[in-house]
């Protein structure tokens, strides 16, 4: 099953919309939710979106696959599923320091943006400087 691009849009920009419509509510004390009940359309989002790549990523492991054919490919798949779980972490850290959950220090519920962020910054970098040399 393949979304087109247009379905693609339309589902990001529906979760957004539900999301950012529950936090103002959220933030207008209009809605007395819990922090985590508000990040569900997000998470919901994430979860569609990380089933998608572990399925493409499993698709490699079947056999008669040449790995060399794919091997930068791979590791571009990697990249993502580790930024996907670097932004859960941080929703989650998040929730759980507006929830009171926890008495951590906002320096560390950002540790997981930060590296998420910088990671996404080496990436760029890799991508606009390296020259392939065949």
């Amino acid at each position: 099953m393949r979304m087109s691009l247009a379905q693609r849009v339309l589902l990001t920009w529906l979760f957004t919309l539900l999301f950012l419509i529950m936090l103002v509510l959220k933030l207008d004390e209009k809605a007395p939710w819990n922090w985590f009940l508000i990040f569900i359309p997000v998470w919901i989002f994430d979860t569609i979106l990380l089933v998608m790549l572990i399925v493409k990523m499993a698709g490699r492991c079947k056999s008669g696959f040449d790995p060399r054919n794919g091997s930068q490919n791979m590791k571009k798949k990697a990249w993502y599923l580790i930024a996907m779980l670097l932004k859960l972490a941080f929703c989650l850290a998040l929730c759980a320091k507006l929830q009171r959950f926890t008495s951590i220090r906002l320096a560390y519920v950002f540790i997981p943006l930060w590296a998420l962020l910088l990671g996404g910054m080496l990436e760029l970098g890799y991508n606009i400087f390296y020259v392939r040399r065949d």
